[in-house]
């Protein structure tokens, strides 16, 4: 019960935020104002226009999403983005991660950073999957006139990505996973656990591009998405070792929640308080 007031309270506790990160005092009843604000921003049109095949539906949706769901948290515009993008990636919603590219770019979110958030996905979501989202996100920028390829973000040689993996690795998870995998049978645990250190700490966590914080951001909402339970607890104790609060964590959730669903959302809000528990000890 007590994981369930905590989950509650943080999907209701409002900070708002703008696109300019100006903090506003947002009445509930204020929602639909807010609403039309922060779409324009995102999108540059209008939003509950009531027109459409079902106006009703969006109607409820841009008022949850853009006028209460954007109220909610210490987040600024571009976080959030980076955060929706990254979940839409997650759940293959293509032509709404069209969109929210767009928007992302138009909030202030550089190309690069939207670039490596998509390649922050292919450890949890596999390489195809990820390609989809590539391609997706390239498409607006090809259609925004952003030329491609874009720089180069790689900092790590064939001879330092393993070194440089765990020396990233290790503070915020230590050998866990080595340790989990210890008895896999003809050494496949080894490999699998140097398989983590090398590509998803070595090559993917060492790029130029976005922050550490954020990038352990994004992927706690990977999870979410992915309904990720055994890997949920860790990686939110691990954004509490890089130094993103709980409740910066517990904001990302809530980001996340118009997308992955309640159950996903309210799961991945009580494990930020077990991982708060643990991290104190």
């Amino acid at each position: 019960m007590k994981k369930l007031i905590f989950a509650l309270l943080c999907c209701w506790v409002a900070v708002p935020t703008m696109a300019q990160n100006e903090s506003h005092n947002v009445d509930r009843m204020d929602r639909i104002e807010f609403c039309k604000k922060t779409y324009t921003a995102l999108f540059g049109g209008e939003a509950l226009t009531g027109q459409g095949t079902d106006p009703e539906f969006m109607d409820i949706l841009q008022k949850f999403i853009f006028g209460e769901v954007f109220a909610t948290g210490n987040l600024d515009h571009p976080t959030r983005e980076l955060i929706t993008c990254t979940t839409l990636a997650v759940m293959q919603t293509l032509p709404q991660l069209k969109a929210h590219a767009g928007a992302a770019l138009n909030v202030g979110v550089s190309p690069v950073e939207l670039r490596e958030a998509m390649y922050q996905c292919a450890p949890f979501i596999g390489f195809p999957k990820t390609l989809n989202a590539i391609g997706t996100v390239n498409e607006v920028f090809q259609e925004r006139g952003i030329a491609l390829p874009l720089e180069h973000q790689g900092t790590v040689t064939e001879e330092s990505r393993a070194e440089r993996g765990a020396a990233i690795q290790q503070p915020l998870y230590g050998d866990e996973i080595a340790r989990k995998l210890a008895d896999v049978p003809g050494g496949m645990g080894k490999e699998v656990a140097r398989f983590l250190t090398e590509y998803c700490f070595g090559d993917l966590y060492t790029r130029n591009g976005l922050e550490l914080k954020t990038r352990e951001l994004l992927i706690y909402c990977i999870l979410t998405a992915l309904n990720a339970e055994d890997q949920l607890y860790a990686h939110a104790a691990g954004n509490l070792r890089i130094g993103n609060s709980e409740e910066t964590l517990a904001a990302a959730v809530v980001q996340c929640l118009p997308y992955v669903g309640f159950p996903a959302a309210m799961k991945a809000l009580e494990a930020i308080e077990a991982a708060k528990e643990s991290v104190a000890e």
